[in-house]
């Protein structure tokens, strides 16, 4: 049905004009002060009327919180959306495994928005359950499970469940079938590929650990990168040159920070082209993308200025906004 998004595209053309521009970013860096950073995010309608629940994590979370909650106001069926909260799932199961057989319960470690909650994770993973878990979680969570009970290697159990991420991610988007969630899975996999070489490179892991981290996607060939990072930093970056990730080769070239920007920033030249789309999902999931890169770049400026970094170190790590 080409009319069946018409009304939430609409809706949402109306309300990226209230997203961050460039500009807007630039007002908060230039903000004397942390608090003044919260009181300017305030005055921009961000977070609630409370004006005593106006930490900075309360008014992120609260505005990713608005966030799917008018997705699930326009769209009856937000199954489309799922591809988005696959990591978020993945994140809630690796901190239930931990909680589990650390015996500690963290506050503040599980997402909302996720397919399962924490809380039903727990009492999962406490009791062995498994089979309850969704399908791509299963296999996964026993084993990263066992490899935390028996070696005691958190990275390894992250490593596990972090992979089952990406290949749940990709699979998910085969069903769904939409053009924009399957380059945006294809782009979150790739760089995650990257950027397991590059910490492999720093770190010296060897070519086990990069076949046990990396998942297979179409845009880079996994064994070519991780014999790239065998031989170092600078074959990591010759070949990103040969790829579409030319752009992270020279952000490499550059800084760990500058990398770690120009990942965030493929993301938003991705969905850029969906403001001239008008019958698909695909704005939505664009709007969904940007305010999450809007949240995580006022994080950016919040945690430069909570660190007394200059507005010069703080420019040099905001992302690029959509609008």
């Amino acid at each position: 049905m080409a009319d069946k998004y018409i009304y939430a595209v609409a809706r949402v053309r109306a309300l990226e004009m209230a997203l961050f521009s460039q500009t807007t970013i630039e007002q908060l860096i230039s903000q004397k002060s942390y608090q003044d950073c919260i009181q300017f995010l305030i005055e921009k309608g961000w977070g609630d009327s409370d004006a005593s629940a106006q930490d900075a994590e309360t008014i992120l979370n609260r505005e990713l919180e608005k966030t799917w909650a008018l997705m699930k106001e326009m769209v009856s069926d937000t199954e489309a959306f799922d591809v988005l909260l696959i990591q978020d799932s993945f994140h809630n199961l690796k901190a239930a495994i931990k909680t589990v057989v650390d015996g500690e319960v963290q506050a503040n470690v599980f997402y909302d928005n996720a397919a399962v909650s924490g809380k039903a994770l727990i009492e999962i993973i406490k009791n062995k359950d498994f089979s309850s878990l969704p399908e791509n979680m299963r296999a996964c969570a026993a084993e990263a499970y066992e490899c935390l009970v028996h070696t005691g290697d958190g990275q390894m159990c992250d490593v596990i469940i972090d992979r089952a991420a990406l290949q749940a991610m990709m699979e998910a988007t085969k069903k769904n079938g939409d053009a924009l969630l399957k380059e945006y899975a294809e782009t979150v996999v790739a760089v995650a590929d990257i950027k397991i070489a590059v910490r492999s490179v720093k770190t010296q892991k060897g070519m086990e650990f990069m076949k046990r981290a990396m998942a297979p996607c179409t845009s880079i060939n996994i064994e070519r990168l991780a014999k790239a990072a065998l031989s170092g930093m600078q074959d990591v970056i010759h070949y990103l040159e040969e790829t579409p990730y030319a752009g992270g080769a020279a952000a490499l070239s550059d800084s760990s920070s500058a990398f770690e920007r120009w990942c965030d920033n493929r993301i938003i030249e991705t969905i850029r082209p969906q403001k001239y789309n008008s019958f698909t999902i695909g704005p939505l999931v664009a709007y969904i993308l940007a305010r999450q890169n809007e949240i995580k770049t006022v994080r950016i400026v919040l945690t430069g200025k909570l660190n007394h970094l200059s507005d010069e170190a703080i420019r040099e790590r905001v992302r690029e906004m959509y609008v």
